[in-house]
């Protein structure tokens, strides 16, 4: 019996990658990722770039992935899936980072979101220092959008993380200029850190500067939050008319996760949100 055929105004279901870490919880990392990705309608595929042991109250420890068998991974699915969009989390360490950015170079997929994470919901470094500077040197200039938050914004610029909306829109502008201006990139600046219940972030493309109002839902359910936004914008991209549709569009997605998280019963820390909200 042969397949059905797909429509030819049928557009493809997009293939999204993570290439990040393992948290065996599932809040976090490659798991959380894949789970968004598929709730968004994006089939999702993971690279492996480090190993954590970790639950909803901390890390325990952290093992590395050889940064050859990282670069093993992904050209060998690049060699076969066609990949519309990658989100790069956790790293871990200089040389994966390294290798992440020959391969991405070597590949250039439509859409890269770098999610530079550094340090876990629990406090737990994720990110050896001596990563930073190749994280902002060859990662980030490659990245389509760059989606950090205040703290990941000071360590980026090697400055304090700022408190204002006003000293947002600067950083922005800095994060911005560090990104290679060839072609479309944009910086989705995270300000869920700011004090009061308002959860804007800014959008910044070196031209506009797009508000993106929300509000603070009270849940300790936040583990992995940064993951699954991440992961959604990198689903939404192929599938929206451009990067503003798809931020509100992620951004609405992790606040209906983070309004249904309450009725996962996982972990006694900061359990996860709730990905499939709309279907369990």
């Amino acid at each position: 019996m042969n397949a059905p055929r797909r429509a030819a105004s049928e557009r493809p279901i997009p293939n999204a990658l993570s290439i990040a870490g393992v948290d065996p919880s599932g809040g976090a990392g490659v798991l959380a990722d894949v789970k968004a990705m598929s709730a968004l309608g994006a089939y999702g595929c993971a690279v492996i770039a480090a190993l954590t042991a970790q639950n909803t109250q901390g890390v325990t420890g952290i093992a590395p992935v050889p940064p050859a068998f990282v670069g093993q991974q992904i050209d060998t699915l690049f060699a076969d899936v066609r990949i519309d969009a990658v989100k790069i989390g956790m790293l871990g360490q200089q040389p994966v980072t390294v290798v992440v950015a020959e391969k991405l170079a070597r590949w250039q997929p439509p859409h890269v979101v770098l999610d530079p994470v550094m340090v876990a919901k629990s406090g737990d470094l994720l990110l050896e220092r001596d990563a930073v500077g190749a994280l902002r040197e060859a990662l980030v200039p490659q990245a389509t959008l760059l989606t950090p938050n205040l703290p990941e914004a000071g360590v980026l610029l090697g400055e304090r993380p700022v408190e204002t909306l006003k000293e947002m829109r600067r950083v922005a502008e800095r994060l911005r200029n560090q990104m290679t201006h060839a072609g479309h990139r944009w910086v989705m600046l995270k300000g869920g850190h700011l004090p009061g219940n308002d959860t804007i972030d800014l959008l910044h493309d070196g031209d506009r500067m797009i508000e993106l109002p929300g509000q603070r839902v009270e849940t300790r359910n936040t583990h992995g939050t940064g993951c699954t936004l991440s992961a959604a914008l990198a689903a939404l991209l192929p599938q929206a008319a451009d990067v503003p549709e798809a931020a509100r569009r992620a951004k609405a997605y992790l606040a209906e996760a983070l309004r249904h998280a309450d009725r996962l019963d996982v972990g006694s820390g900061h359990g996860p949100a709730h990905h499939f909200h709309a279907w369990w």
